[in-house]
């Protein structure tokens, strides 16, 4: 079978490893382009692990950047995640907090006064586009994404929409684009959406070379359903082991799993590769940051016939997506701009997504940037020494039970069960065990009360997203002289 030209494209004609020559008229600031995958597991790239699946351009972006160690998602789940990167506020703070439908379309409308990363980079003379899957709200509200900064976007405005990837419609700027030949429930279709909107991206790339433009990217592959074009389950069929999926557990069945799903995979991979590619043949590179990461975990336990225990996609991490253990809100994280970012190179300091708010701020030299929950990790990707860190990270779910997580350096405190009353904190040494294997809390006292006086008064009320242990506590805190 024909591999699509960016397949078959050899990978030294698509990464430049070292400074290129930008066109004479190119910005002082630079080029901004975020990707985001979803569900994408800390170890279902090469460079991060991975054995079964290709991702050679994802790999080699690593090569020609530097890849984050202990990088965070904001939150385990889509929407929380989505909020946290473009506001940045972890979920003890942000008006998302936890999945919220609307119906028949959308997601809990983030609101107008909303600041979001989009607003002020467009401030800072940026042209700003989101192509990919929003989340933030419906149809008409104030969560549209061009109230909320963006010039242009197009793509899947509902999260639950996208769980199909031949969808009957997309949207472009407020107006729905029907998609002749894809049918309600289809399996297969006539227009793949990653197709549509990588070929979008490109386009917007080329429209706006001469500007300074903010892309982001929040691609919804390798999110469940299976479902990918035959040319990238090439390769893998009659290579992986591989059963039917009938569907008992959500979404579309699929003939072969393992192969469908390495072959979105794949595709991602191949989305990079044409980003990069585009970047390179404008000119563009020496003034382009690129980055790419994933929103959360992969899917837990064999929804929709992913198969994370098969890939092995979290490596030694414990959890999947919707768990705050490592394999929930750990991701990969690859930085490359030529010329500005040591080539190969690894940083092994944690940050966290809704670090991102204040790291595009500095890049775009905005002088009065608001106050957020995050620091910036530009000087570490630099290599700059002593670069900010943070004295703790913070995790607060409502979702699946209950939870939060703090990280205090290398310790690791765990709240689950919230729900039905679980107070107690697990702690893990994540320098010794990075799977979360031993409960070392009776250990270390004095650590346990501080992350407790963390998970306390970390995070506020918040009504539409209601916690009510922790609200109760909360209000109980507050009233005390």
């Amino acid at each position: 079978m024909r591999l699509p030209a960016i397949l078959a494209a050899p990978l030294s004609s698509l990464f430049l490893l070292g400074p290129s020559a930008a066109p004479p008229d190119s910005p002082a600031l630079p080029n901004i382009i975020y990707i985001m995958s979803d569900d994408l597991g800390y170890a279902e790239v090469g460079c991060y692990g991975q054995t079964k699946i290709h991702t050679p351009n994802i790999d080699q972006l690593a090569k020609a950047g530097r890849r984050f160690t202990q990088f965070y998602a904001s939150a385990p789940v889509c929407a929380p995640c989505r909020c946290s990167l473009m506001t940045g506020f972890h979920t003890g703070h942000s008006f998302i907090r936890d999945n919220h439908e609307i119906q028949p379309e959308g997601q809990l409308a983030i609101p107008d006064a909303t600041v979001t990363i989009a607003e002020r980079l467009k401030a800072r003379g940026y042209t700003t586009g989101m192509i990919g899957k929003w989340g933030l709200g419906a149809p008409g509200s104030t969560g549209e994404p061009n109230t909320q900064g963006f010039d242009h976007w197009f793509g899947y405005l509902c999260q639950r929409q996208a769980h199909n990837h031949y969808p009957t419609h997309l949207w472009r700027n407020g107006q729905r684009v029907d998609l002749e030949g894809n049918t309600p429930g289809n399996i297969i279709g006539k227009h793949y959406a990653h197709d549509l909107m990588i070929d979008e991206a490109v386009s917007f790339i080329t429209r706006h070379k001469n500007d300074p433009f903010f892309l982001y990217l929040p691609f919804h592959l390798p999110h469940v359903a299976i479902q990918v074009p035959e040319d990238s389950m090439a390769e893998y069929l009659g290579v992986l082991e591989d059963a039917p999926y009938d569907g008992s557990q959500g979404y579309l069945p699929h003939a072969t799993p393992h192969a469908g799903y390495a072959g979105m995979v794949t595709r991602l991979d191949a989305a990079v590769g044409r980003i990069v590619e585009t970047i390179n043949q404008l000119g563009l590179s020496s003034n382009t940051l690129i980055v790419f990461t994933s929103d959360n975990g992969p899917t837990y336990a064999r929804v929709g016939g992913a198969d994370s225990e098969f890939f092995d996609s979290n490596g030694p991490l414990r959890g999947f997506k919707g768990s705050v253990w490592e394999g929930g809100i750990r991701e990969p994280f690859i930085a490359a701009w030529p010329g500005r970012i040591e080539p190969g190179s690894t940083c092994d300091i944690p940050y966290v997504a809704y670090d991102t708010f204040a790291t595009l701020l500095e890049l775009a030299g905005d002088p009065s940037p608001p106050p957020t929950d995050g620091v910036s990790y530009a000087p570490a990707m630099f290599g700059q020494a002593d670069p900010p860190r943070h004295e703790y990270l913070f995790w607060e779910f409502p979702g699946y039970g209950g939870q939060q997580a703090v990280r205090l350096g290398d310790w690791k405190g765990v709240r689950r069960d919230m729900h039905k009353g679980g107070l107690t904190v697990q702690l893990f040494n994540l320098a010794e065990d990075i799977g979360e294997t031993t409960d070392v809390a009776a250990e270390h006292p004095d650590i346990v009360a501080r992350i407790e006086q963390i998970m306390l008064e970390g995070g506020a009320i918040s009504p539409e997203f209601p916690f009510p242990i922790l609200d109760k506590l909360r209000a109980g805190s507050q009233s005390e002289p």
